[in-house]
């Protein structure tokens, strides 16, 4: 199986399952607010993520290979587990860089919002949600 079909498999059914075996152990990952390096780390972001959030969700929109860089546009969504649980939506991108061997040794996350309108989210939930 190709890896852009693995992909596509894993954020349908995100955070759940996962495929670490298509990271390199030393992947470097960053996001508006991690930055780290290690498969083991990453795995313990996503762990987070299925512990902490509720009904989490990645919808993912597009997703592209060119040579050794693949880009994905995508939405992650869950409810925060605070008294009114709100619903929280980042829209976003990626940019995966892979070695020579077809593993991922770069992600980077990208959000179409601040880390203020997440926090937003949280204080002022939007009615149309």
């Amino acid at each position: 199986m190709d890896i852009i079909q693995i992909l596509k498999e894993d954020y349908q059914r995100f955070p759940a399952n996962q495929t670490y075996s298509i990271y390199a152990e030393d992947v470097y990952f960053q996001d508006p607010l991690n930055k780290f390096r290690g498969v083991k780390l990453y795995k313990l972001m996503i762990k987070f993520i299925e512990t902490f959030f509720l009904n989490p969700k990645m919808d993912l929109h597009d997703i592209q290979q060119e040579a050794d860089t693949i880009k994905m546009k995508w939405t992650l969504n869950w409810n925060t587990p605070l008294p009114w649980k709100p619903h929280i939506s980042i829209p976003g991108w990626s940019e995966l860089r892979l070695n020579s061997d077809n593993l991922i040794v770069s992600h980077i996350d990208y959000w179409n919002c601040s880390r203020l309108d997440v926090v937003k989210q949280h204080l002022f939930p939007l009615k149309s949600r």
